[in-house]
């Protein structure tokens, strides 16, 4: 779980008995007030694959449309039966890098409208290794697909600077992993055929996808 800093109240100034201005020395500096660190709510959930489940904490107060908009699929089990079935594998960076891409591929039967777009720079979350991302066409078109990063892929960050509207939109952060990155890993290793799929996507379908058993809530640890 992410933690950020809230603003302290510093502690009040000792008071001394009086002295005599013989006696009378320098009072030691008060220490330094530490800052508390805040703990964002979340709710942790398991995503059961036929490889292994990943444990993750999906982020309901710094991204709610985001967050609840997957739970709802959870808590509708419209993503049990689904795959894992995309593998981007990206050759700069700290290795492994890249993303694993899983959901409904547009089943009608378990699609739900799509949702308003949450920009990373609203969220304050980031696309940084074991996080969770909405996959998605133009801005607020995401549905059921989503993307778990293997390693920092901070380019999808909204970028605010770019003169490019889908770039400065960027994608939405929802969760990050809290256990089972060797099953990210190990869904990130699979074989990838080579011939399938079209335009940008091909050569990054897995030649068998994995299987998502479950997206369910748990308690918490």
């Amino acid at each position: 779980m992410k933690l950020f800093a809230l603003l302290a109240i510093a502690p009040l100034a000792a008071l001394a008995a009086p002295v005599s201005a013989e006696d009378a020395a320098p009072a030691d500096p008060a220490p330094a007030a530490v800052e508390p660190e805040r703990v964002w709510q979340t709710v942790p959930v398991a995503i059961e694959t036929t490889l292994g489940t990943i444990t993750v904490a999906v982020e309901t107060e710094r991204a709610p449309i985001t967050a609840n908009n997957f739970l709802r699929y959870a808590d509708e089990h419209r993503l049990d039966g689904t795959e894992f079935y995309r593998v981007l594998k990206l050759e700069w960076g700290k290795q492994p890098n890249g993303l694993i891409q899983g959901g409904a591929q547009n089943d009608p039967d378990r699609i739900l409208p799509p949702i308003e777009h949450e920009p990373t720079d609203k969220t304050g979350l980031s696309h940084t290794r074991g996080s969770l991302s909405m996959a998605r066409y133009a801005p607020g078109s995401a549905t059921a697909d989503f993307t778990i990063m293997v390693g920092d892929v901070t380019v999808l960050d909204a970028d605010l600077k770019s003169e490019d509207a889908d770039l400065r939109a960027g994608f939405a952060v929802f969760g990050h992993v809290t256990g089972g990155m060797d099953v990210v890993e190990a869904i990130y290793g699979q074989t990838i055929d080579p011939d399938k799929g079209e335009d940008f996507i091909k050569g990054q379908l897995l030649a068998t996808p994995i299987k998502i058993l479950s997206v369910k809530r748990v308690e918490a640890p």
